[in-house]
């Protein structure tokens, strides 16, 4: 390729706007990547936790419960059936405070609620930065084609050549930054949509097991598929 065309020579006649944005875009870039990777990772560990998280109803006792689904706090389900054995404790052992007026039931609710919620907020850290991203990156592209387009015209302008040899070269590299702001915006895009579904799913498992968790420490039954009760084999620890 002749080195007065190409991305090189995008960047060594760019002035401090354009050597700027192609930077600003370039670390867009990486943010994206690095926000989808590691929340990717996460989604594909939170899943497979939700997968196991039926074999704590397959237990003797609560202890034992727990222990299958590991000793990670950051595992989300242990973490909830923490917190719902911790709710029905400081309800069942505490007289003395406001919540008192509540009943059990709405007491174990709005606990494991709060926790749901706590999780919900870390499991959508980093999907701001994606939404970022993929709608400002291409209008920062277009801005970079603009601003280049203006001094390629001025620069002919001032050198009195507008033959289409003259035109073509500076036009056309300058259109790169417009390519490189779609290039940023539609891997932000898709890894957005991408980590959404999969925080939703997650959630909807997360949810589910703390209907079953509610339904444990308030009557001590778990709630089957059809909307019965079915006593289960697990002791309250």
């Amino acid at each position: 390729m002749d080195s007065h065309f190409g991305l090189m020579n995008v960047w060594n006649q760019g002035d401090f706007v354009t050597r700027a944005v192609a930077v600003l875009l370039i670390g867009m870039s990486l943010a994206s990547w690095i926000v989808i990777l590691v929340k990717a990772l996460d989604v594909i560990r939170y899943k497979r936790l939700a997968r196991h998280s039926q074999d704590f109803w397959h237990s003797e006792d609560f202890a034992t419960a727990l222990n299958k689904l590991g000793k990670d706090d950051s595992n989300p389900f242990r973490a909830l059936a923490l917190e719902g054995r911790e709710a029905a404790a400081h309800h069942r052992n505490t007289k003395a405070h406001l919540h008192d007026s509540l009943d059990v039931s709405d007491w174990i609710t709005r606990s494991l609620r709060n926790g749901i919620d706590e999780f919900t907020a870390r499991l959508q850290t980093g999907l701001a930065i994606l939404a970022s991203v993929g709608s400002t990156a291409p209008f920062i592209g277009l801005f970079g084609t603009v601003w280049g387009i203006y001094h390629a015209l001025m620069s002919i302008g001032s050198a009195g050549q507008a033959t289409i040899d003259k035109v073509a070269g500076p036009i056309g590299e300058a259109l790169i930054m417009t390519a490189l702001g779609l290039a940023v915006a539609i891997p932000a895009v898709l890894g957005y949509n991408a980590l959404v579904r999969g925080n939703k799913f997650v959630l909807t498992k997360l949810n589910s097991f703390a209907h079953d968790l509610h339904a444990y420490f308030v009557t001590g039954a778990r709630v089957q598929s059809g909307g019965e009760a079915t006593v289960v084999p697990l002791k309250k620890g």
